[in-house]
């Protein structure tokens, strides 16, 4: 069975996440793989169509990577009919615009997260996403992670008993840029543009904590912009307007309650650069990006405080490693697939612009409770993402 052609229009690529996980891991790596399976056996390739501001880097990109297509004019793109897919991974601040355009073109739409700077916004895309028929969706990566897979594996065998808590520590030390290049864009760090760590990372935080534990029902945090001030990337030094760490407590249906710090301004001493401890009656368990390790309620030992004497247990080594059982993909990749299937077959795939509505709805809730100091329930700034 010969396989089928399906444009994908790449808006924002020329970006660090735009390029290294959604084309070069993603699109490019589906087609070496020779394109995505469908249910009928057949085969789905995607053509790249390179969308962006730059002549130069859009040139150069599709020079390295061999691809034919390219263009800094958008409307030329959207209105080629064999490009039915339009992806956006723009800083925040151009995407409802472009995406928008999009929808109006009849293109099925696929995009970064968050999907828009605004609840309203957010909402506005998924209803006319709604209204004009067009398949959507929105990145949500995490869910992929061989670490958070384990997790799951974990919570759909009910080997937590009852879960009580989940804590999450995410983070690493972003350079300033004066001595050392920073490794984000300088946007980031500015909230004219869109930048903010709440903003960014609350959305990826309310997709895995409401997929695995339970629905959010109030938040209360404490945004911080511990460095001021930081070098962008001509040299020149900047103020910076926007939270570069975030510290929240999330309380979930059920009564668990979720702490997680997110921060560009920590330094790392834990195996991986994200890791959920979730604690349960009968077992607690710790995920990071790749692995997962348990402790069961049979295997807990008894620790005694006694700050007299050095610590002689071995904590880390009386927890169980989880086996992998299966072979795990880049989450970017995996969802790209579903997503296609999701145009192609109308395949199943939940992670809608509906979904990111939630995501933008739960950041704006922990912005309006650092700035008031106060516990937000998320019935009392509105349920419009829930009508769609």
């Amino acid at each position: 069975m010969s396989a089928r052609t399906v444009g994908v229009v790449m808006n924002g690529v020329t970006g660090r996440m735009g390029y290294r996980q959604h084309l070069v891991r993603s699109v490019l790596a589906i087609n070496a793989e020779g394109g995505v399976t469908l249910s009928d056996g057949g085969r789905a390739l995607l053509k790249p169509v390179l969308v962006g501001r730059s002549e130069l880097k859009l040139r150069e990109l599709a020079k390295q990577h061999e691809i034919a297509d390219w263009t800094t004019d958008l409307s030329a793109a959207l209105a080629d009919p064999s490009n039915p897919i339009y992806f956006d991974a723009q800083v925040t601040h151009a995407r409802v615009a472009s995406v928008t355009k999009a929808i109006e073109a009849g293109k099925h739409v696929y995009i970064e997260k968050p999907t828009a700077e605004t609840v309203e916004d957010a909402v506005s895309l998924a209803k006319a996403a709604k209204s004009a028929g067009v398949k959507n969706g929105v990145v949500q990566d995490k869910l992929f992670l061989p670490g958070l897979l384990k997790l799951k594996r974990l919570v759909d065998g009910g080997f937590f008993g009852r879960i009580l808590s989940v804590r999450g520590e995410f983070g690493y030390w972003v350079f300033e840029g004066d001595w050392q290049e920073a490794q984000r864009p300088s946007w980031n760090y500015r909230a004219e543009d869109g930048g903010g760590i709440i903003l960014d990372m609350f959305p990826h935080w309310a997709y895995v904590l409401e997929t695995l534990f339970g629905r959010i029902e109030a938040v209360t945090a404490k945004a911080v912009t511990h460095i001021p001030e930081r070098v962008d990337e001509t040299g020149g030094t900047y103020a910076a307007t926007a939270d570069d760490a975030a510290y929240g407590l999330f309380e979930l249906a059920g009564g668990v309650i979720a702490q997680i710090n997110s921060s560009w301004c920590v330094r790392v001493n834990r195996d991986e650069l994200v890791e959920f401890q979730v604690d349960g009656t009968e077992g607690s368990a710790v995920a990071g990006l790749r692995n997962c390790r348990v402790q069961h309620r049979s295997a807990t030992p008894k620790p005694v405080w006694n700050p007299d004497l050095p610590a002689s247990e071995p904590f880390r080594r009386q927890w169980q490693e989880v086996p992998d059982n299966g072979e795990f993909h880049n989450g970017f990749k995996t969802q790209w697939e579903l997503f296609v299937r999701h145009v192609l077959e109308d395949a199943p795939f939940p992670y809608d612009l509906a979904a990111g509505a939630r995501g933008v709805r739960i950041a704006e809730a922990g912005l309006l409770s650092s700035a008031e100091g106060r516990r937000i329930e998320m019935s009392s700034i509105g349920t419009e993402e829930g009508e769609l």
